[in-house]
């Protein structure tokens, strides 16, 4: 992110005076120095690459012996050591173990504590001095300070005595405002960037919460949709029940008196059209979800076994099963369970216009984060065991594998079709607590996975 313009010039404004506080005093060359340093700090753009500029450029270019830079820590009233050149420092760019003065201890944490620059002539003579390692004589300490507030110190120290006057305080002074106008910048800097991100992040979330909405709400509408229609089919399929059993039961009732073949035929084509109507309902009552259902412990590789079994006259194509070794137990309805099969593998063989392989396989599966992720599932976090049927059909188009589950939508000629086939699957899947995606392959095909609910391998008893 770009420096600020307008807070940019406002330290340059305040560099350039306290360079022109010197032009009375300082030699050509110090100006020269302060010069450069108000050139050079501009361009920084943290404050650990400035406090070593300004400790390495005391040293290197006003030849003083060290230069040792504190910053203040309001939260403990300590200043921690954040830089240091010169013979007490001849590691570079590192401190082994930086040092804590807390306020108003000796010189350093004095001026911390006041906001006042102290010179010392002789600290042999100052109680205030601690001596380290190489004492020194004479020591000068600027403050860094910001709308009434120490931000840090500048301090120095040399093995003579007297080492420091005015001339001296003046520069490091001076060094000290630019530093201070520099970190205020750095600090207002700091705070715009946080406050773009803060902005960002507010955007994005606002977005992500909007998106949120949208789905929840269109998923309302649906569900609502789906509730209406089923109240709707429900409600036409018991009353068309009741007329197709008074049907059935007449045609049954003539079927057993002699009757001429020329009438049989017809009563054949009556009781086959029954029995249609039959199915029919069947469909109508699953997707409207007033199907009873009695789920019970089942091994559906078994039950799929067994249902092919029943049907493969029926469907005049070839079936691959692949299934997975200790499949799960899931708790189904059993009856419902191969309605749902069949219907799946007819939609299967009718994509493949009789020609091809069904292939049917199942798995276990754990559903966690990651799952619902990948897969795209709508399921409650639990074991679950996967039932997928593949044709090798043309494939699904995307505006078709929307609505593919969608009430009364088909894609088959009129009188082929009641569109209710795939919305009575999903509507028996969510019954019993799974869930059904459709996917189409990349080069043709099309997959159907069914997720049904394991159960705990120690029940025993049937669930109800």
């Amino acid at each position: 992110m770009p420096l600020i313009t307008g807070q940019a010039t406002v330290v340059q404004k305040a560099i350039l005076n306290a360079i022109s506080e010197m032009s009375g005093t300082g030699s050509v060359g110090t100006l020269r120095t302060l010069n450069s340093f108000a050139i050079d700090i501009m361009s920084i753009r943290n404050a650990e690459d400035l406090f070593w500029y300004v400790a390495r450029n005391v040293v290197g270019r006003l030849n003083f012996v060290d230069c040792v830079i504190y910053e203040a820590d309001p939260a403990t009233e300590e200043l921690v050591q954040v830089a240091a050149l010169g013979d007490k420092n001849p590691y570079g760019r590192t401190i082994l173990n930086p040092l804590r003065i807390p306020f108003g201890e000796g010189i350093t944490g004095r001026t911390a504590r006041t906001g006042e620059a102290i010179v010392i002539e002789d600290l042999l003579s100052n109680q205030n001095y601690i001596p380290d390692t190489q004492p020194a004589r004479s020591e000068i300490c600027v403050p860094l300070i910001s709308d009434g507030r120490v931000l840090g110190v500048i301090d120095s120290e040399h093995p003579e005595a007297g080492a420091f006057g005015p001339a001296e305080l003046e520069v490091l002074s001076t060094i000290a405002a630019m530093t201070s106008a520099k970190l205020d910048l750095l600090a207002e800097t700091e705070r715009s960037e946080q406050r773009y991100r803060d902005l960002v992040q507010s955007h994005a979330q606002l977005s992500a919460e909007t998106e949120t909405r949208k789905a929840l709400e269109a998923q309302l509408f649906e569900a609502r949709k789906l509730e209406a229609i089923g109240r709707l089919t429900g409600g036409f399929a018991h009353g068309f029940n009741n007329l197709l059993t008074v049907i059935a039961g007449n045609l049954d009732l003539v079927g057993e008196h002699r009757v001429p073949p020329e009438v049989g035929v017809f009563l054949g084509d009556a009781r086959a059209a029954a029995d249609r109507g039959a199915n029919l309902i069947r469909d109508m009552m699953a997707f409207s979800q007033q199907m009873r259902l009695v789920p019970q412990p089942t091994d559906l590789n078994a039950l799929i076994a067994e249902t092919w079994d029943r049907n493969q006259k029926a469907f005049g194509c070839e079936v691959e099963m692949a299934f997975e070794a200790g499949t799960w137990t899931v708790a189904v309805d059993p009856s419902a369970t191969e309605i749902a099969l069949v219907n799946l593998m007819m939609n299967a063989r009718d994509a493949m216009e009789d020609r091809g392989t069904i292939r049917i396989e199942t798995g276990n599966l754990v559903c966690d984060d990651v799952a619902r992720r990948t897969r795209g599932l709508d399921l409650a976090p639990g074991r679950y065991v996967r039932l997928s049927v593949t044709d090798e059909g043309m494939g699904i188009p995307p505006k078709t594998l929307q609505r593919i589950f969608d009430p009364f939508f088909t894609t088959k000629v009129v009188g082929q079709g009641t569109g209710l086939g795939l919305s009575m699957v999903q509507g028996f899947v969510k019954q019993s607590g799974g869930s059904i995606i459709a996917r189409s392959g990349p080069k043709g095909g099309a997959t159907f996975d069914v997720y049904f609910p394991a159960i705990d391998p120690d029940v025993n008893e049937s669930l109800t």
